[in-house]
């Protein structure tokens, strides 16, 4: 139970798609949440253990419109007692391409802490990372900024605005992510479209997804994750599923407010 709060945090960091890295956001607006209940496979049993959220706020960066991006990993309160997991990540963007001014993660899991600080400099075109983790020694680098690389939150809103008509099944979809002071080029597999019921009962026009995952202390390498959005405007994550080290975790679609479109791939009951 001690990761699973990270782990399903990961899973939505993890599916992160790059490819036009200069696409214009249409996808979602400032006042947008969305809310998902996280679950581990315990046996045959799936445990409603937490809630993952993610908002958007509207910021400035030198006087100009961004956007401050947040998502946040909770146990509730009658697991705390058990292992108590508070994690956030927050990232601000500019408003047009979403392209990353700072990153913060703040991983609260039991006795463990860890932080993590990425600045992006555009006219160095170089990223200054701060990490510290529990029991080890801060540890500060400087990466080359690559073309068409993210942190993981900003990766999550770059995806909802990639015209996937464009690809056909089976096709890779290359991605770019900031992870561990380190970057990964890896990929995403794109399996087609599907109808999909989340756990209380709503039925969703989906598109399906395969992630290539960075092998690590929650994954094994490979393409053992499967991920579910909306076949519409808004591309909001409906049911993401992947295989851990230590069993499964599910996150699943409660709620969303203040989408920028309705969200018209639900399946209304007539």
């Amino acid at each position: 139970m001690q990761k699973l709060l990270s782990a399903v945090l990961c899973v939505f960091l993890s599916l992160s798609i790059s490819a036009q890295c200069k696409d214009v956001n249409t996808a979602f607006k400032a006042g947008e949440v969305v809310k998902y209940h996280a679950y581990y496979n315990w046996g045959f049993i799936w445990l409603n253990a937490g809630q993952v959220s993610f908002t958007v706020e509207n910021t400035k960066v030198d006087n100009e419109p961004a956007y401050h991006l947040k998502a946040h990993g909770a146990t509730y309160s009658s697991y705390d007692i058990l292992f108590k997991v508070r994690d956030t990540f927050e990232t601000v963007v500019d408003t047009l391409h979403l392209e990353p001014f700072e990153f913060k993660r703040i991983t609260n899991e039991g006795s463990y802490h860890a932080s993590y600080l990425y600045q992006f400099d555009r006219k160095t075109r170089q990223i200054s990372a701060r990490i510290q983790k529990e029991k080890e020694a801060q540890r500060d680098t400087i990466l080359q900024w690559k073309n068409c690389s993210f942190d993981l939150l900003t990766m999550v809103y770059k995806a909802r605005n990639i015209d996937y008509s464009k690809y056909r099944e089976n096709d890779k979809i290359p991605i770019n992510m900031v992870v561990d002071g380190e970057i990964h080029d890896i990929y995403i597999r794109y399996l087609g479209k599907e109808t999909i019921k989340n756990r209380d009962g709503r039925h969703f026009n989906c598109l399906k997804f395969s992630p290539l995952l960075v092998e690590g202390t929650i994954f094994k390498s490979g393409e053992d994750m499967t991920v579910w959005v909306t076949d519409d405007a808004n591309r909001i994550p409906i049911i993401v599923e992947a295989k851990i080290l230590f069993g499964s975790v599910k996150a699943v679609f409660v709620d969303a407010i203040n989408t920028r479109y309705p969200i018209s791939a639900e399946i209304k009951k007539k």
